[in-house]
């Protein structure tokens, strides 16, 4: 198959025909090029040999162009503005600059530490497209595995074999009682205070994991606890909570919300925080996921306890 004609052309000779037409001059063009002005001359006449065209007119005043090079110099000129901006835009995009970084989470909520790092990281790099995806830690690994995000933080420390995954930051765990409940005015609760209540959990978010640590910590407690599981947000969960439905567990981030009618208390018995994780495909080089971990992990070593 024969070579298009315009795969072998320099580069450099596109660019010094750019100079020659913006100063009509091959002297000025060599000045500013950082070239001589022979160079110049050999390139451009080379180049008009190669496309069997004359593109500048030369006589003792200067140099004029032609029509066919006044029609070429605007498609050449067009081209390497175009390539110009594909080179800075990859170059960026090397450098995690532009691009897009999908997240998946479990919750946003203001003034937490997860919310914290997005906006930290977006004012940092106000180039990527941040794009937010909330569902079950479940979802967030198999949208993972699916190429759907890039990164996903989840409650806990998963072991999997397919991703890397990264300790974050810590919360403590905290009861959400009525304000009206027997217990709402101590200082803590142990799990053995809430052996036989009734325990609400949602389907979404980290509801799976809250309803396997209370089956985990009330195993073989009586009374047995009832544990009521609804496909409703974070916010109506504990306004059901105000309402005696039941109680139910979350990690210190979710006091941070407005809320009437409930108590958050500490647990006495519950020694270490709940740890949340980042996870991402080891496969997965992108720098916009790069740099977002290596903020993640700044803020997390100087990151207080809530």
């Amino acid at each position: 198959m024969p070579t298009a004609l315009g795969s072998r052309i320099p580069l450099a000779s596109l660019i010094q025909a750019l100079a020659v037409a913006e100063y009509l001059s091959f002297y000025r063009a060599a000045q500013a090029l950082g070239t001589s002005q022979s160079s110049v001359s050999a390139r451009i006449r080379a180049l008009e040999e190669e496309l069997g065209i004359l593109l500048f007119e030369r006589n003792t005043r200067g140099v004029r162009l032609t029509e066919a090079g006044r029609l070429f110099v605007e498609r050449v000129s067009a081209g390497v503005d175009q390539l110009d901006h594909a080179v800075k835009t990859a170059g960026m995009a090397a450098q995690g600059e532009c691009g897009r970084l999908r997240i998946g989470i479990h919750a946003l909520i203001p003034r937490s530490f997860l919310a914290e790092l997005i906006g930290q990281y977006r004012e940092d790099h106000p180039g990527i497209d941040v794009e937010i995806i909330e569902g079950t830690a479940r979802e967030a690994v198999m949208q993972l595995r699916a190429d759907r995000v890039d990164i996903a933080f989840v409650a806990g420390t998963p072991e999997l074999p397919d991703c890397h995954t990264r300790p974050i930051w810590t919360e403590p765990l905290l009861a959400v009682l009525p304000e009206g409940h027997q217990l709402a005015g101590k200082p803590a609760v142990t799990w053995a205070d809430l052996a036989g209540e009734t325990f609400l959990v949602r389907h979404g978010g980290t509801g799976p994991q809250v309803h396997d640590h209370i089956v985990l910590r009330l195993a073989g407690r009586w009374p047995a606890p009832s544990i009521l599981r609804f496909d409703v947000g974070r916010g109506t969960l504990l306004s059901m909570v105000g309402k005696s439905f039941g109680i139910t567990i979350v990690g210190a981030a979710t006091s941070l919300l407005p809320t009437t009618g409930i108590v958050f208390l500490p647990f006495a018995d519950e020694l270490e925080p709940v740890p949340f994780s980042a996870v991402w495909s080891p496969s997965n080089r992108s720098a916009a996921l790069n740099n977002l971990l290596t903020l993640a992990g700044k803020m997390g070593r100087s990151a207080r306890p809530l």
